[in-house]
């Protein structure tokens, strides 16, 4: 949450010439009901398996795409092995101090509807980060950066390395300096 996901992939698409797609915006427009909504009918179980069938759908289509997740993709094993598998995943890392800022007048996040927001947000860093390292091929840190800033900077080094290998993204777990 808060690291930038979508706004940051709405932007390296247009950069690409690619399409953008908001994993939880398409369950949404698929299903017709809010993301609270599955998750109150379904529980997390069923809305992880609708999360990882439209992956799966998105990489079969043929079309390089820029995709966003929710930052809970990666606790079904089966969908980080998938997106590790089939796609390039980039890890936008954000502490919970910035966070904390960038969040810090949105009340839609259902995790941060109690009242201790910076507890949940360093439980989640903990239980998360491991699964993050799993499933990406790089770790960018959007801390100190605007959307436009990370978004030009990440561009430029995608940029960069898959002009010096074609067909080839960044070293795996590599944070650019």
């Amino acid at each position: 949450m808060g690291s930038g996901k979508t706004s940051i992939g709405r932007r390296l698409a247009d950069r690409f010439g690619l399409a953008f797609v908001d994993v939880d915006r398409e369950i949404e427009a698929r299903t017709g009901a809010s993301i609270n909504t599955i998750f109150e009918c379904e529980g997390e179980a069923g809305f992880r398996a609708r999360e990882r069938a439209t992956l799966a759908e998105l990489f079969d289509g043929g079309r390089t795409t820029v995709i966003a997740t929710g930052g809970g993709a990666v606790l079904d094993a089966a969908t980080r092995a998938l997106l590790h598998a089939r796609g390039f995943v980039v890890h936008l890392h954000v502490s919970v101090e910035q966070q904390l800022a960038r969040l810090a007048r949105d009340r839609t996040r259902p995790l941060l509807a109690g009242p201790d927001r910076e507890a949940v947000l360093r439980r989640l860093a903990v239980a998360r980060e491991p699964l993050y390292v799993e499933a990406s091929h790089l770790r960018f840190d959007t801390d100190a950066l605007t959307t436009a800033e990370a978004a030009a900077r990440l561009g430029s080094l995608l940029d960069i390395r898959w002009r010096q290998a074609p067909g080839q993204g960044p070293a795996p777990h590599e944070t650019p300096a």
